[in-house]
């Protein structure tokens, strides 16, 4: 993995530069200098980091499932028309959108401030890197 950046290790941790200098500073991660002379620290370090300190909020719903991909978050937004409803929710820096029926809405009480779980099954899943290759 290539170095990142101190900057580009706190936006894509959700944290300050300052915090990513202090997980320098303690021990937690190790800074080198890329190319040009900056800190910067090593990308997967930083992922192992990342991973380690994830804290998700728990799915208040107690269910067991085999989807993995889950993410509580806050229903921001809902449109609801005569069949069909749209439903937004912000998950932590994500925001989530499900098209559901209105009765599903209804039934589950779905409202701005509600707090729902998304839960996404997905046998396609496409990943993208800033200036992939093209095979």
């Amino acid at each position: 993995m290539g170095l990142l950046r101190i900057a580009d290790a706190a936006r894509l941790t959700g944290v300050s530069d300052d915090t990513v200098r202090r997980w320098v500073d303690s021990g937690t991660l190790t800074a080198r200098k890329d190319e040009s002379g900056r800190a910067a620290v090593d990308g997967a370090e930083l992922a192992a980091h990342a991973r380690a300190i994830a804290a998700a909020p728990s799915d208040p719903s107690g269910v067991g499932r085999s989807a993995r991909n889950q993410f509580v978050g806050l229903v921001t937004a809902v449109t609801v028309d005569t069949v069909m409803a749209q439903v937004e929710l912000q998950c932590g820096p994500h925001r989530v959108v499900s098209l559901m029926s209105s009765e599903a809405v209804r039934e589950l009480g779905l409202e701005p401030g509600s707090v729902a779980t998304a839960v996404v099954k997905a046998t396609t899943v496409i990943v993208e890197t800033p200036g992939g290759r093209a095979l």
